[in-house]
């Protein structure tokens, strides 16, 4: 168990240490060529995959009824920072796709659940999220110009670009928001239809790199019909399904973020313990103590999020609370490991420049750090004191 975080139960314990050293011993060695994408990076993702369902460790978080192993949220938190070790990790282990199953599972119509949802749990089929789009900022959703618009039978016709959508090359269904009424600023009519990719009018139109790295794109969508059942949720009723697949979604980065942090930090010590001199440095002790400091702080906040959600309680000021926190200390404990690797933690021979990107990636995307900052102030400044 790591320091700040609750209580681990023995049988977690268990499975925690099985999971981080399949990350580890297996998913890690592999990370220059998953990092790389294409043909061969699918190729060793579908081979990481088979692996870990021969070890007993696929789709741990996702209901036992759905063929997933029903590990409840706070019982997974405990292993989803090893897991997140790796930005590879959930997707080698079959937790990647809970967002999208979960919220398909609850809001989707029959034909959707049964068609897709299986396929989704078993790795089969790969699905994301499109809800941010050039010239719209993130977080104002309600102006966004992608619209939706009925069609012959009950169908939609969707037109409208988006962009910054993680997964979209390599995805075989996007959840797309999309306006179905009335006009901004409303927050009522706006609405969520998932479009399998292979759809005519559906485009890939370049890859968007975060700091040279890949995994974003931009799309577009010029008169994409989907058939009326692949409404998610409740016609102009998106913002409340979206409230509740990014609370959690949030939360589970939080967890992940973590674990890049604590290998990062990991890494940072090895480094210091190995060259006699840098451990007996001032300045290397301070990298040392403030990114501890980071962790430790850091982690508390993000189980409290994990139990306030996983007890079906409002969790919006500590899941922004968490987010702020961890994409921090992922930034900090990143770059205070390169200071002390040097240039070597400049190179490719460390993961290190990739826990920096993601972490500095990460007080962007998925609501920026003032976001956060603003809504958690204005609601406390609402309430009571507790």
């Amino acid at each position: 168990m790591t320091q700040g975080e609750p209580q681990c139960p023995p049988d977690i314990a268990e499975l925690r240490q099985r999971v981080a050293e399949f990350v580890r011993e297996r998913v890690m060695p592999q990370e220059p060529v998953l990092d790389g994408g294409g043909p061969e990076a699918r190729a060793v993702l579908a081979q990481l995959r088979k692996e870990a369902k021969d070890a007993g460790l696929w789709a741990l978080p996702h209901p036992a009824e759905l063929g997933g192993q029903g590990l409840p949220l706070r019982s997974y938190a405990h292993i989803a920072e090893v897991e997140g070790a790796s930005d590879h990790g959930p997707a080698a282990l079959g937790s990647a796709s809970l967002l999208d199953a979960l919220m398909l599972w609850r809001h989707g119509s029959p034909p959707v659940r049964e068609t897709y949802v299986p396929a989704l749990i078993a790795g089969e089929l790969r699905a994301c999220y499109a809800m941010t789009e050039p010239d719209v900022p993130g977080t104002d959703p309600v102006r966004i110009a992608t619209r939706a618009e009925p069609a012959d039978g009950g169908a939609w016709r969707i037109s409208g670009p988006k962009w910054f959508t993680t997964g979209a090359a390599d995805a075989d269904l996007v959840t797309v928001l999309a306006r179905t009424d009335g006009s901004a600023p409303d927050r009522e009519g706006l609405s969520l239809l998932l479009v399998p990719t292979a759809s005519a009018g559906f485009r890939v139109v370049r890859d968007l790199p975060v700091l040279g790295a890949a995994g974003q794109a931009e799309i577009e969508l010029d008169q994409v019909t989907v058939d009326a059942d692949h409404l998610i949720g409740e016609r102009g009723k998106a913002l409340t399904v979206a409230g509740e697949r990014l609370q959690l979604g949030r939360t589970l980065r939080c967890l992940r973020w973590l674990g890049q942090a604590q290998r990062a930090f990991d890494l940072m010590r090895a480094r210091a313990r190995s060259r006699g001199p840098l451990a007996d440095l001032q300045l290397v002790q301070r990298h040392i103590f403030e990114s501890l400091l980071a962790l430790r702080t850091t982690r508390p906040l993000v189980h409290e999020a994990v139990a306030r959600l996983d007890a079906g309680l409002d969790a919006r000021v500590e899941v922004g609370l968490a987010k702020v926190a961890a994409a921090r200390t992922l930034e900090q404990v990143a770059d205070a490991a390169i200071q002390v690797h040097g240039a070597a933690g400049l190179g490719p021979d460390t993961p290190l420049p990739a826990l920096f990107r993601t972490g500095r990636a990460a007080r962007i995307l998925d609501g920026p750090d003032e976001l956060h900052i603003t809504s958690v102030a204005r609601r406390v400044l609402r309430t009571d004191p507790a």
